[in-house]
């Protein structure tokens, strides 16, 4: 009688582990194949890095930063405003510390402190967002919002993707 039950107890040991680590690799599957909107925008985005910048830009000759988002977003079929300071008032209004891949922050990076930059976040790691961007001097790049020159001109975050 001992023997039957602990070479049942051991059956139902193997049996239990197998289901569980089959179970765990299909998760991870999942997780890996999703391919959401956001994450085809901002793979779109990153098409352009090193591009340089172009004011009115929307090619990988030249862009600016509106020119940048107007363009990725368009290309799956979402169509935005082409300017920055316009961009900025479509879309819900979300708090930095809540944004998320595909969400859109906004600067005031002139003398009169209005909305005249924009970049698509792109990744959040550690509680650090990144974005990417068109800059002046650099061209399409990507930056962290724990730059000083980013944070300090920092106006709001939009999200387009409900």
């Amino acid at each position: 009688m001992k023997k039957t039950t602990i070479i049942l107890l051991f059956l139902t040991l193997i049996t239990s582990c197998k289901s569980t680590q089959k179970s765990i690799v299909q998760k991870r599957n999942i997780r890996l194949n999703t391919n959401t909107k956001a994450d085809k925008i901002i793979k779109n985005a990153e098409k352009y890095l090193h591009t340089k910048y172009k004011y009115g830009g929307t090619t990988k000759k030249g862009m600016d930063c509106s020119g940048l988002v107007f363009t990725v977003y368009k290309q799956e079929k979402i169509i935005l405003p082409r300017t920055s300071y316009t961009m900025s008032l479509k879309g819900k209004a979300i708090p930095l510390k809540r944004t998320k891949k595909g969400d859109l922050l906004f600067f005031a990076t002139g003398r009169k402190n209005k909305i005249n930059h924009v970049g698509l976040v792109s990744k959040i790691k550690n509680h650090e967002i990144f974005f990417i961007h068109a800059s002046t001097k650099r061209g399409v790049i990507t930056s962290s919002m724990n730059e000083k020159y980013y944070r300090t001109r920092f106006i709001k975050a939009k999200r387009i993707l409900l």
